[in-house]
This record gives structure tokens, C-alpha cells and sequence, in this order.
């Protein structure tokens, strides 16, 4: 009979025929390690998201502002994160992080709004 051998430290695997790791803690090690890059560039994504709602929210008040694009970098607003894109029957795109969103106007002034 084959020993199994652990697939995160290489100590003796007892149990089930088809188990991989000798413990919870070898199990979760190994995961955390496949799953790093991963992990990391959705925490990244989340956090740039989180940011750009703050940013919306605070400057968004009553619901419906207009705003300079100065104002909006000033704050740390990124514009390559968005949760949505809403085209109008007009040809209006409103671009949405969750339910705040921004219509650019002229001039590099943008409306923000809040979706109801």
C-alpha cells in the first residue's frame, strides 16, 4: 500500500483514500497559495470600487450634481472602474458604480445622479 504524502508539507496523509493534506491548516495554506493572484487582483478591483462610491457619494448630496472632472481626480476618482453602463434612448451613457453614477457633459464637467 502506497503512503500519501501531504501536498503543503510532505508529512504522512491519514483517512480517506482520496484526502490530500495531513491537516485543515495544510489545506488552507496550499489553497491561499494557488488562489493568491487571484485573490489579490479582486481585493484591488473591490478596493478601486469602494473608492470611486465614496468619492460619487460624498459629492452627490441631493442626488443630481454637476461636477468638474479637476474635482473628480482631485478626490482619487478612477474612471476605469465602473459596475455598469446604461445607454439612454437618447444616446446618453450613464456609467454606474453600484448606484451612483455620471453622464460627461461639455467642457469636462460631469452630471452625477443617484439611481433611485
Amino acid at each position: 500500500m502506497e503512503t500519501k504524502k501531504c501536498l503543503e508539507c510532505g508529512d504522512k496523509v491519514v483517512g480517506r483514500i482520496d484526502k490530500k493534506f495531513c491537516s485543515d491548516y495544510c489545506r488552507n495554506a496550499f489553497n491561499n497559495k494557488v488562489n493568491k493572484e487571484s485573490k489579490n487582483l479582486i481585493r484591488n478591483t473591490n478596493n478601486r470600487l469602494r473608492k470611486n462610491y465614496k468619492v460619487l457619494t460624498e459629492l452627490n448630496t441631493t442626488g443630481k450634481t454637476k461636477i468638474t472632472r479637476r474635482k473628480l481626480f482631485d478626490k482619487g476618482f478612477d474612471f476605469k472602474f465602473i459596475t455598469s453602463i446604461y445607454t439612454t434612448k437618447t444616446g446618453n451613457t450613464y456609467f454606474y458604480v453600484y448606484d451612483q453614477g455620471y453622464l460627461e457633459l461639455e467642457n469636462e464637467m460631469y452630471l452625477l445622479v443617484k439611481q433611485d
